[in-house]
């Protein structure tokens, strides 16, 4: 196996894990609802509809990843929904440690630094794009 093999094989396990994992977060809202999103958009002074783009966020920009469809694209939508969240959400939390030691926010922080590598490195050989 060379090395561009198994760079594609990396960077198809990245887009598999990031997609599958954000597109959960996204699932659970549509069967949920949007209406507590849409609640604290509006509280932070922000028009509600923008709520909504959370669908973006987590299951259209999970679903280019997964496809490997403008990947990189998909990689950037989600960073930025992963920077909304943690404004919106966990801002509190920035300076927070689990009981376990951990800090509060590294899934964010996780599912932000790999979309961000993906939007960088692109989706490699094994996507739709085939690049």
């Amino acid at each position: 196996m060379n090395a561009n093999t198994q760079h594609d094989i990396a960077k198809l396990l990245l887009r598999i894990t990031l997609g599958s994992l954000v597109l959960l977060h996204g699932i659970a809202k549509l069967n949920g609802g949007l209406s507590g999103i849409v609640g604290m958009a509006e509280s932070h002074g922000w028009p509600g509809f923008v709520g909504y783009f959370v669908l973006v966020g987590e299951v259209i920009a999970p679903l280019m990843v997964l496809a490997g469809f403008h990947a990189r694209i998909g990689g950037a939508l989600i960073a930025i929904n992963m920077l909304v969240a943690v404004y919106l959400v966990h801002l509190g939390d920035l300076g927070r440690f689990t009981g376990q030691g951990g800090w509060s926010l590294e899934l964010q922080a996780m599912f932000f630094s790999s979309a961000v590598v993906l939007a960088l490195i692109g989706p490699g050989s094994y996507s739709v794009n085939g690049r």
